[in-house]
């Protein structure tokens, strides 16, 4: 069996659906403003439902400003913190703490559980399974802190009884493809808080900056 080959570079990154989509909204919005003319509307268009990377994308959109300026179409940063094998699956702090911080894989499904206790994870310098995964949040009596950078999108939806689910707020500029990170489960007489903060420099950045 043959594998594929590795990625020299963001743009060979493979495209999804719903990045064609945008391309293509891009294209339409640029006939709209007299940009491109409807024959060029019509071999871009097929040009981008028939691309498969980022590159290839790329080609088509380049040279047309997006809905808010910002440059059309780009490979998602975190695309790069795809991949690796995770380790254990979950977080448990009884009348204690715990915590997962520093360069860590996050499965696809994580539990952190906080009975008058406290626990953190720390995802500024994680990596990811796959591209979506789910924490599950259980605070009774205690919390749950979810610190998570700014270029990571996420969902949540969990219950809070006689407690809360806090999050900060979501950019509107996050790049299509990244990670998403949905944050369900339940808080009871407790709190479960997703904090939004710059992700952490490696020690080799540090080292690189003089920090």
């Amino acid at each position: 069996m043959s594998l594929p080959p590795e990625p020299i570079g963001p743009g060979d990154i493979r495209a999804s659906d719903a990045d064609r989509h945008q391309a293509a909204e891009v294209l339409r919005e640029a006939a709209a403003d007299g940009r491109l003319t409807f024959d060029e509307l019509q071999e871009r268009l097929d040009g981008v439902f028939a691309a498969k990377t980022y590159a290839e994308l790329e080609r088509y959109t380049r040279d047309l400003p997006t809905p808010g300026g910002r440059p059309s179409v780009s490979p998602a940063p975190s695309s790069a913190l795809i991949g690796g094998t995770a380790g254990q699956s979950f977080s448990i702090a009884i009348m204690s703490g715990a915590s997962r911080r520093g360069p860590w894989v996050v499965p696809a499904a994580y539990t952190a559980v906080a009975f008058m206790g406290g626990v953190q994870l720390d995802l500024r310098n994680a990596r990811f399974a796959q591209r979506e995964v789910t924490i599950r949040a259980f605070a009774v009596m205690g919390g749950v802190e979810i610190i998570v950078p700014d270029d990571i999108t996420v969902i949540v939806d969990g219950i809070g009884i006689m407690g809360g689910f806090d999050e900060s707020g979501q950019p509107t500029d996050l790049a299509p493809g990244g990670v998403t990170v949905r944050v369900t489960g339940l808080a009871f007489w407790g709190g479960v808080e997703v904090k939004r903060k710059p992700r952490k420099p490696s020690k080799r950045n540090r080292k690189a900056i003089g920090s």
